[in-house]
């Protein structure tokens, strides 16, 4: 079967708008479905779901809970990576779609463990390992119809539309659980926390409809002409391009780990370790999802410029940087400064980071696999990172005496490995030029 190597299928004029758009969107929505339980596994689950359990082994195990969504988005990334290189990127989205909001509402519907016991845990676990599935399967769908959509010279940009809607869908949550919260206590744990997870039937009928009127990707409709056909994306993944997966899982993880440390996991230190105001630190994160959606298509377009790679590998260095200062400022209590500390981690550390990856991994595999390289790298990163970030985290501040600094050393370590990684990447087309007018000068001279 011919390579299809680069984004390099002309997309329909005007569709990268509405691509990028819905993209952006229908992302913010199941983005909005995965960190409303996270912030309730961070402030609400423990006394729930947990109820027999200290305050901080109560948190530990909702953080548990919580990894378990992680858990399901490799396999996620694997099963909707196949059917996405085979079917189609957009009967993909749709579907990931309904499995991440029909799980948020049933959790709305949940007994708690007063009610049923150890099986509302079960429950719990089974809906939330579903929705790591969808979530699993989302992110490459999302991406690959931003950038394959998306002109030449400007796949940074609307690549980091998608990415964008993290903090769409973080902003979302923190402002659900946020207004909630303001209910009195007992009404808030009786009936108050299941509001924001109902009213995700809202949100899927908007992305079912934003969803369904987007053309399929160019570069997909391209490689579906070809007459051979792969029949297991996945096995040529694993077997022709170990070293992107690896490259990608290494590289990412750092990221995805940052990100789920200053979003989640500091809700529950500052609220139970330091005993910052719950309201505080929902509107730190608000603010800091906020800039998110600002900064990211900022850092994007810059992307485009500078080169995905480069940003990418800037943004690691940063976060290498300010993992000390973000903690040192949380410990000083100062409402300011804790504000501070949560913004710039969330709403600038992170985008410089994550806004370049839509262009800089699609590029790493060809289109006829790019789905599931995609896919599995990213979602198996998720695991390493992300998934596993607040229960480490947890542990680790339980083994130091509730000292942050072995946190600092883990998150300082993942960044350096991943910075050693990320050189391994493609270079982007800004480094190739620079390298082949080098050449020329030697040449030349």
């Amino acid at each position: 079967m011919q390579n299809v190597q680069g984004n390099t299928a002309p997309p329909a004029k005007s569709s990268h708008r509405l691509a990028g758009i819905s993209s952006m969107v229908g992302t913010t929505i199941e983005w909005y479905d995965f960190f409303i339980y996270g912030a309730a596994a961070a402030l609400i689950f423990n006394r729930l779901f947990f109820p027999n359990l200290d305050p901080l082994t109560g948190v530990l195990a909702a953080f548990a809970t919580y990894a378990v969504g992680f858990i399901g988005r490799p396999l996620g990334g694997i099963v909707f990576g196949h059917f996405g290189d085979k079917i189609g990127r957009k009967s993909m989205l749709l579907v990931t779609l309904m499995l991440m909001g029909i799980p948020t509402v049933m959790i709305g519907l949940l007994p708690t463990f007063e009610t049923i016991g150890y099986w509302a845990t079960v429950c719990l676990i089974i809906l939330r390992f579903i929705q790591g599935m969808a979530m699993g399967g989302e992110w490459g769908g999302a991406v690959l119809m931003a950038v394959e959509h998306a002109p030449a010279g400007k796949k940074g940009f609307w690549g980091s539309l998608p990415q964008a809607s993290t903090g769409g869908g973080l902003l979302l949550a923190s402002v659900a659980l946020g207004l909630v919260s303001m209910l009195p206590e007992e009404a808030l744990f009786s009936w108050g926390w299941r509001l924001p997870f109902l009213a995700s039937i809202i949100l899927l009928a908007v992305g079912w409809y934003i969803r369904v009127k987007v053309p399929e990707s160019p570069d997909f409709e391209k490689v579906k002409a070809q007459t051979e056909t792969i029949k297991v994306p996945a096995k040529q993944v694993f077997k022709n391009h170990p070293k992107q997966l690896i490259t990608i899982i290494l590289s990412r993880a750092a990221e995805n780990a940052w990100f789920y440390l200053a979003s989640t996991f500091a809700l529950a230190y500052t609220t139970t370790q330091l005993n910052i105001p719950r309201q505080d630190i929902l509107f730190a994160t608000i603010c800091g999802a906020a800039v998110i959606m600002v900064i990211t298509p900022i850092f994007g377009h810059l992307s485009d410029k500078v080169g995905q790679k480069n940003m990418f590998r800037f943004g690691l260095c940063v976060l290498a940087l300010y993992s000390y200062p973000f903690f040192a400022m949380l410990n000083t209590k100062d409402p300011v400064l804790v504000w501070t500390a949560i913004v710039i981690g969330i709403g600038v550390v992170f985008p410089l980071m994550y806004a370049p990856q839509s262009q800089l991994f699609s590029r790493q595999f060809p289109a006829e696999i790019r789905y599931s390289g995609i896919s599995i790298s990213v979602q198996f990163a998720g695991v390493l990172g992300g998934g596993l970030a607040p229960l480490i985290a947890t542990k680790l501040l339980s083994i130091g005496d509730g000292s942050p600094n072995l946190i600092i050393a883990y998150i300082s370590g993942f960044a350096v490995i991943a910075i050693i990684a990320s050189s391994f990447l493609k270079p982007d087309q800004i480094e190739r030029k620079a390298k082949a007018f080098s050449s020329e000068e030697i040449k030349s001279s």
